[in-house]
Parts: structure tokens; sequence; C-alpha cells
């Protein structure tokens, strides 16, 4: 099982949306899936329920528990774990971060966004785990990405080469319990997350995980009235 910590000590810069945006691409991709939220509001839980699919597994956590869930989703055939955790918490988001293969640093493209990344940097470098920056919900016109990526490059991290933009689909799609992959599967957001998780299995060789169930279009879900 590869696990991937999403951090950002700052709020508001789309953990949970990406998560569970991701999960969902996973499950696609044949890969049994879990999300493990960690965040006191439990966002990800609540979406869950809202959904008429199955999958992904969301399971509300502590980090005290976190070591003894991760072995537990192991142990039932998950493939692929998603950390969704909570902003400015250290201690929570330093558990998360020392028990993944991977550390996602989500960023919008604005000043006091970049500005608190180099918290969240520390974080990964106290848990000598590999860390990732991905800019999200940038403008779908301008150079503001562009100009986010090379500041973040000047803190010393890595920075996605995929770019998630603002759109209008991640809002619609979690609202009736699904993704943008399920919501506008033909749709640029749904393209940028698939990007963004082919970039993902790259970085934690995902071929040495072995596929459990054949690759499959995500499957549809029902909204809710």
């Amino acid at each position: 099982m590869k696990t991937i910590a999403i951090l950002s000590q700052k709020g508001g810069t789309g953990k949970t949306t990406l998560a569970l945006n991701l999960a969902v691409t996973s499950e696609a991709a044949g890969y049994p899936t879990v999300i493990i939220d960690l965040d006191p509001q439990a966002s990800a839980k609540e979406w869950s329920k809202s959904r008429d699919a199955d999958t992904p597994v969301v399971i509300s956590s502590h980090a005290s528990q976190l070591d003894e869930v991760l072995a537990t989703a192991k142990e039932n055939g998950a493939a692929f774990c998603l950390i969704d955790t909570a902003p400015h918490s250290e201690r929570d988001a330093l558990a998360a971060a020392r028990a993944a293969d991977l550390i996602l640093i989500p960023c919008r493209p604005a000043i006091l966004d970049l500005r608190a990344i180099t918290v969240t940097k520390e974080l990964a470098d106290l848990a000598n785990t590999p860390a990732l920056a991905v800019i999200n919900a940038a403008p779908p016109r301008g150079s503001l990405a562009d100009e986010a990526g090379d500041a973040i490059c000047g803190y010393g991290l890595e920075v996605a080469d995929v770019v998630v933009t603002q759109r209008m689909a991640f809002v619609h799609s979690l609202t009736g319990g699904q993704t943008v992959l399920e919501f506008e599967p033909d749709g640029k957001a749904a393209d940028e997350i698939q990007a963004l998780f082919k970039l993902i299995c790259k970085q934690v060789d995902m071929t040495a995980i072995k596929k459990t169930v054949k690759k499959a279009r995500p499957r549809e879900t029902r909204r809710k009235a």
C-alpha cells in the first residue's frame, strides 16, 4: 500500500477536495483506496455519507490511531491511501508526514499561501519524507500559476508540472456526493486530476503495487434529491 499525506498548515488550500478527487481516480484506475480523515471537521467523512457508491472508504480517525488504522487498511486490501489533515495542527500533520510515502502540499497562487508553505516544508523536512507541491485552484488565465511555481521552487520544494485550475465542476460535484471524474468525466477538471494522479503514481512507484481489480471507468452515482 502506498500512502499520501496531504498537508498544508494554512486553511483553504483545497486539501480535502484533492483527497476526494484523487481517491475516486485511484479507485477508477483499479486500486482499492482508503481516505483517512484526521480533520476534526470530518468533511471527507461527511462527503462519503452523501454518496450512493460504497467506495472509496473514508475513515475518520485521530493521529494517535494512525498507525493502527493504516495497518488495518493494508490488511484489508487497500492499495492506495490518502491522509487528509487539518490546518494549524503541527503534531497531527507530522504524524501523517512520517507515515507517508509522499507528502502532497496544495498551494493556491496567492501571497499568503506562498508565505505559509514554508511551515509545511519544515514538517516535511522533519519527517524526512519526499514532498511535492501542487498549485491548486489556479485562475484559468494569466501567469499567476507560473509565478507561484517559481516562488515555491525558491523555497526548495519540487513543484508538480500539473496545475489544478479553479473550476465550478469541483464545487458542483462535491455537493452531489461525487467528484469531477464522475460529474464531468470528459471535462478539463477531470483531465487535471487524472494527470496529477498519474504523476503521483510515478513519484511513489505504483507499478510495484499489484492491481486487485481490473481498470475500469469510475462508477456513476446518482444524485440524491
